[in-house]
C-alpha cells in the first residue's frame, strides 16, 4: 500500500512538472509574436454551396506592424498591434489578450451583439483563450484552444464567431457573421495567421452559409529600428488607452449582453475615441480620472442595451 501511494505521488508530480513545462512553452510561443513585422494580408473566397453565388475579388494588402506586450502575468499576456503608415503615421490596430484556463467568454451573436458565456472548467484545462479586440478596444471575437508543440510544429487553433472584417463591413450586407477557424503558428520567418472562415447569414435562429474563405496573413520579422516611430507613439498615448481598457473592463465585468450601435452622430465608435485621445492629450496635463469619465460618456452613447457605465 505504501509503495502504491508513493507511485501515485510520483505520477502526480511528474504530471505537474509536464504541465508546467508545457505552459512555459505556450508562453514562449505567445511572446514570440512580438516584434517589428512586414505583414502581408491575403484572403480569397474558395467555395459556395449555391452554384449561382458570385465570388468576390481576392483581397491583398500589406503593412508594417509593431506587436508588443503591454501586460504580462503568469496567466495573462496582452499584445498590442500598431500599424505604421508611410513611416510616420501610427494607427492603433487590434489587440489580443491571452488568458490561461479562462472560463469567461463574450461570444458574438450578430448585429454588434455579444453574449456572456461561462465555459466548463473541465473544457479549458491547459488551454489559452485568445480575446481579440477592435481598434477601439471593444469586443470582437474570443476562442479557447490548446497550443501544440510537436513534430517541429508550434501553433494554436480555435473556433470563434465574429463580426464582418473591416475590409468588408462597409461594403457588404449579404452576410452578418464570420465563423472563423483561427490558427496562429510560429515560423522560422516570424508567424502565420491562417484562417478558414465561413461567411454566414444568421436570421431567426438559423445559419445560411454563403461562402468559405481562406485567409493567409504572414508576419515576417524585420529590423526593430523600422518600428521605432511606433514605440515613440505608444509612450505618448499609452496612458489614454490604458484608461480606455479600464472602462471596457468594467463593462465586461458585468457579464451581461453587450450590444453596440454602429454609428452615433454619423460616426463609428473608434472615430470618437480616436478624436477624444487627441483632445485629452493636448491639454496641459493628462488627468486619468477625467479621461475615464469622458471615455465612459463616449462609450455609453453607443450602448444599445440597458447597461449603464457608472459615471463617477
Amino acid at each position: 500500500m505504501k509503495h502504491f501511494i508513493v507511485l501515485i505521488a510520483c505520477v502526480m508530480a511528474t504530471s505537474a512538472m509536464a504541465q508546467k513545462k508545457k505552459k512555459q512553452q505556450d508562453i514562449a510561443s505567445i511572446k514570440a509574436m512580438c516584434g517589428c513585422y512586414e505583414v502581408a494580408f491575403n484572403f480569397a473566397e474558395t467555395f459556395a454551396p449555391d452554384k449561382e453565388y458570385e465570388f468576390h475579388d481576392n483581397y491583398r494588402s500589406s503593412a508594417l506592424e509593431y506587436v508588443f506586450p503591454i501586460e504580462e502575468k503568469s496567466d495573462k499576456i496582452v499584445l498590442q498591434h500598431l500599424l505604421i503608415v508611410g513611416d510616420t503615421m501610427i494607427i492603433k490596430h487590434w489587440r489580443q489578450d491571452w488568458l490561461y484556463e479562462n472560463q469567461d467568454i463574450y461570444a458574438f451573436q450578430k448585429d454588434n451583439t455579444w453574449d456572456y458565456q461561462q465555459l466548463p472548467k473541465s473544457q479549458v484545462v491547459g488551454q489559452w483563450t485568445q480575446k481579440v479586440y477592435q481598434v477601439d478596444d471593444g469586443p470582437r471575437y474570443e476562442g479557447s484552444g490548446s497550443w501544440v508543440h510537436i513534430d517541429g510544429k508550434n501553433y494554436w487553433e480555435a473556433k470563434a464567431d465574429a463580426p464582418l472584417p473591416r475590409r468588408e463591413f462597409s461594403k457588404r450586407d449579404d452576410y452578418n457573421v464570420m465563423a472563423r477557424i483561427n490558427r496562429q503558428e510560429i515560423t522560422d520567418y516570424g508567424w502565420l495567421h491562417e484562417q478558414d472562415n465561413q461567411k454566414i447569414l444568421r436570421a431567426d435562429g438559423k445559419d445560411k452559409l454563403l461562402a468559405w474563405e481562406k485567409g493567409w496573413n504572414t508576419y515576417t520579422k524585420t529590423e526593430d529600428s523600422k518600428c521605432q516611430v511606433a514605440k515613440d507613439w505608444w509612450s505618448e498615448y499609452a496612458a489614454y488607452w490604458a484608461d480606455v481598457r479600464t472602462v471596457w473592463d468594467e463593462l465586461f465585468a458585468s457579464k451581461e449582453t453587450i450590444s453596440i450601435r454602429g454609428k452615433v452622430e454619423d460616426k463609428v465608435l473608434f472615430m470618437q475615441l480616436f478624436s477624444l485621445q487627441d483632445v485629452l492629450l493636448e491639454e496641459e496635463s493628462y488627468n486619468s480620472e477625467k479621461a475615464q469619465l469622458k471615455i465612459k460618456e463616449t462609450i455609453q452613447k453607443y450602448l444599445k442595451s440597458d447597461q449603464r457605465l457608472v459615471l463617477k
